[in-house]
């Protein structure tokens, strides 16, 4: 194994252990890392101190050539440059060549979220007669009042719910925990759901998850989403609808409300205020369709 492979290996494991970041993101850094490689191999360098900031620059370029997306670029970029700083700070390698290569910012999609009318006719679909549907039912009403993500929702365990100021304990991403309060709509979803549907379902077996099927295991992601597709076009919802849009709805419709941008970060759980900031400009193409209308536009 080379040293720039031993040096890979040691930041992939540093992302893992110091920094807590999801296996998904650590798969994309290595894919990246691995692409690389291969192509400072291909350019017969191999050591660190071959590596100059004009070479990182060709790199980058033969990406944009290839017709790599912006937003992958920049991700490829970041695994780059998280590499050159490690092994620097690291005694690894004697300098950093990519430390004043600016950070590349990918186009960012703006959210697709659903307006009011659709969220209360999607909330409406699950039968509560049933209790799969008194499942689903606080499922959604959660999803959409708390602004969790799907993998936030399905991994909550029963002791995740505080039932005397109903909030949740919830596990984010790297581990962070934030405290999410539950709006009263979906507090009533989810007291009749546990009042009985629940052990209804699981029948004599135990379970410390708080969504289960009548199988006695966990909700699944995809077996969510699957749900939600049913739902979404029961409700006459044409587009496709994904657990995202309800995280994404919850955070357009709090900010349309007058909240504080800095309330709606925590409660997303995310750690940087710019990512939040994604909401401000759903906002602000909204009021360009408006002035577009304008007799004097």
């Amino acid at each position: 194994m080379s040293a720039l492979d031993d040096a890979v290996d040691q930041y992939l494991g540093h992302l893992g252990v110091e920094r807590g970041l999801l296996p998904a993101t650590i798969e994309a850094y290595a894919r990246d890392l691995r692409e690389y490689l291969d192509w400072l191999q291909a350019e017969r360098i191999e050591a660190f101190s071959g590596i100059s900031e004009s070479l990182v620059l060709k790199h980058i370029g033969a990406l944009q050539l290839r017709g790599l997306s912006r937003t992958s670029q920049a991700r490829h970029l970041a695994a780059v440059r998280g590499l050159h700083k490690f092994a620097n700070a690291e005694g690894i390698a004697a300098a950093d060549p990519s430390e004043s290569v600016g950070a590349m910012r990918g186009s960012r999609k703006l959210p697709d979220f659903l307006g009011l009318d659709e969220i209360d006719r999607l909330l409406a679909q699950p039968d509560t007669k049933t209790a799969p549907g008194q499942r689903d039912r606080a499922m959604l009403e959660v999803l959409y009042a708390s602004g969790l993500r799907v993998s936030e929702l399905v991994s909550l365990p029963v002791g995740a719910l505080d039932a005397h100021v109903f909030v949740l304990r919830v596990r984010g991403k790297g581990g962070k925990e934030r405290i999410v309060p539950v709006g009263e709509k979906a507090r009533d979803a989810l007291s009749a759901y546990l009042s009985g549907p629940r052990q209804k379902m699981l029948g004599a077996r135990r379970s410390i998850d708080l969504f289960v099927t009548p199988r006695g295991g966990r909700m699944t992601r995809q077996g969510f989403w699957k749900l939600l597709c049913r739902y979404a076009r029961a409700a006459g919802i044409t587009r496709r609808v994904y657990p995202h849009s309800l995280r994404h709805s919850f955070a357009t419709h709090l900010l349309d409300g007058g909240a504080d941008l800095r309330a709606v970060q925590a409660m997303l759980g995310h750690a940087d205020i710019s990512t939040t900031q994604i909401y401000t400009h759903v906002d602000r193409e909204r009021l360009k369709a408006v002035i577009s209308r304008h007799p004097r536009a």
